[in-house]
């Protein structure tokens, strides 16, 4: 048996030496076509650049099942070593700012739905070849920050507890809800969905619509957007006033009861990225935030039901965004100081002391 196989081989390696003396261009013109061609986002004169600075520090709200394996997919085509600092919104923000008084140079990327609030003066105005793909509502005017995924509000449901013909048609019917008092979950910093509420249906009335949802439903306040899905998700809670739609296809992708419904208004806001006016691997930085809207990157986000910011990107389940496009959008972006107004009047709703 051995013997035979090194009879073949043999043969096969002489058919070769032949083929190379016979067709010797034909060789040669067919090795590029072997080739993989590189990532449209990667600009080659920025990874030489980006090369001799080594790795750069990625500050992100997305979780680690996501974020890692994410940040893998970039530190293999790049060689560069993404250094992953995880937590929540407000922590990175509050991190950002300290750092900042300090004086000291810590972070070059990050990716949160409030680098908006990062003092404009912080930011690295910027063009990443891959955004001219993105909505047009995903690119910030002074081009300080750009959408990678996009968060839609809209309210959750256990599927095992609530029927779909039980669902409330609109934050009005909420609010005459009292069977599910006790039942029902926000999250803690869901201000900028009350801001939509509000600039949907005016303030005054916004105000005691939401009253009134509060005193019925008495929502218990959860720390974490995720948080909340899980909760909804495992039945503890029936229904959830508000979530990122993504994370509620992200457990229900996972094989939890659980799903979204739509009312108006539906508000959105952006995961987004920005990058350090005071980056220390400015190149990095720059090609990371490419590679950040890229549709690679953008795609590999869907699989986990994030919903992306480009048209060239289909949603996971299919056709969220279509069912989307019939509903009231609104876009809420608060700068700190309005975001700091609109904590107070959430918490004095629904985390009363």
């Amino acid at each position: 048996m051995l013997g035979r196989l090194f009879v073949a081989l043999s043969v096969f390696a002489g058919w070769a030496r032949s083929a190379r003396a016979a067709f010797p261009a034909l060789l040669v013109f067919a090795a590029p076509a072997l080739a993989q061609a590189p990532p449209s986002w990667l600009d080659p004169a920025l990874l030489e650049a980006a090369r001799k600075e080594g790795s750069l520090t990625l500050y992100s709200t997305t979780n680690e099942e996501e974020g890692l394996p994410l940040w893998r997919i970039f530190e293999n085509a790049t060689g560069l070593k993404v250094n992953f600092v995880r937590a929540s919104d407000a922590a990175l923000l509050a991190r950002v700012l300290i750092e900042a008084r300090a004086g000291q140079r810590s972070w070059d990327l990050m990716q949160t739905a409030n680098v908006n609030k990062v003092p404009a003066d912080m930011l690295l105005p910027f063009t990443p070849s891959e955004a001219k793909f993105l909505f047009p509502e995903a690119i910030d005017k002074e081009r300080r920050w750009y959408g990678v995924y996009a968060n839609y509000n809209a309210p959750a449901y256990n599927t095992a507890g609530l029927k779909t013909a039980d669902l409330p048609k609109s934050y009005e019917e909420i609010a005459l809800r009292k069977d599910l008092a006790g039942r029902v979950a926000i999250d803690a910093t869901d201000d900028g969905w009350m801001t939509g509420i509000l600039m949907h249906y005016g303030e005054d009335k916004g105000f005691r619509i939401l009253k009134d949802i509060a005193a019925a439903t008495r929502p218990v306040a959860i720390n974490g957007h995720l948080a909340v899905a899980r909760a909804v998700g495992s039945g503890e809670y029936l229904l959830a006033l508000n979530n990122y739609l993504n994370l509620t296809l992200n457990v229900k992708l996972a094989g939890a009861p659980t799903d979204y419904f739509l009312l108006d208004p539906v508000v959105l806001f952006f995961g987004q990225t920005g990058i350090s006016k005071q980056a220390p691997h400015p190149n990095a930085a720059l090609l990371a935030a490419n590679f950040s809207v890229s549709r690679e990157a953008q795609t590999f986000l869907s699989k986990f039901g994030r919903l992306p910011t480009r048209p060239d990107v289909a949603s996971n389940p299919p056709g969220v965004l279509e069912a989307l496009k019939l509903r009231k959008i609104v876009t809420v972006l608060l700068d700190t100081q309005e975001d700091r107004r609109r904590i107070r009047q959430f918490n004095e709703i629904f985390q009363p002391r």
